[in-house]
């Protein structure tokens, strides 16, 4: 009987353990939504966006060999990202890209962590966005 209950309370426990797991690996949390998108939902969802904030976050060297129209460069590898970042207005929706998503993908977890409520990360960065979108 004891037996039972001790093994019926621990299986409780990992269902509730696997179903926190499984919503903060869905992209989305209490406090934010965070996700990676392909660039043509991107590229949709920041036209349609007012107001976003586009950020990226390769060199000043990457950035000035082309970017996306309106794009904010903050790099991602400077001492200062976060202080640059937090400049940002965390309430509204911000578009991270960088090279080809591994740099971005980086920023926004920290984005995150910081407090952002809405985040986009191009998925392969501005290659994809060349090879899909400009044709």
């Amino acid at each position: 009987m004891i037996i039972r209950a001790i093994s019926t309370a621990i299986a409780m426990v990992l269902m509730v353990n696997m179903a926190s797991c499984q919503s903060s690996n869905s992209g989305k949390t209490a406090d934010a939504t965070v996700q990676t998108i392909n660039v043509t939902d991107f590229a949709t969802k920041l036209k349609a966006s007012t107001g976003a904030q586009l950020v990226d976050v390769r060199t000043p060297q990457e950035f000035a060999e082309g970017h996306l129209q309106n794009a904010l460069n903050v790099n991602y590898n400077a001492n200062d990202f976060a202080e640059q970042i937090a400049k940002l207005d965390k309430t509204k929706a911000v578009y991270v890209y960088c090279r080809s998503g591994g740099r971005s993908g980086s920023a926004v977890r920290q984005m995150q962590e910081m407090g952002f409520t809405e985040i986009y990360n191009m998925d392969g960065g501005i290659l994809s966005w060349k090879g899909e979108v400009v044709k």
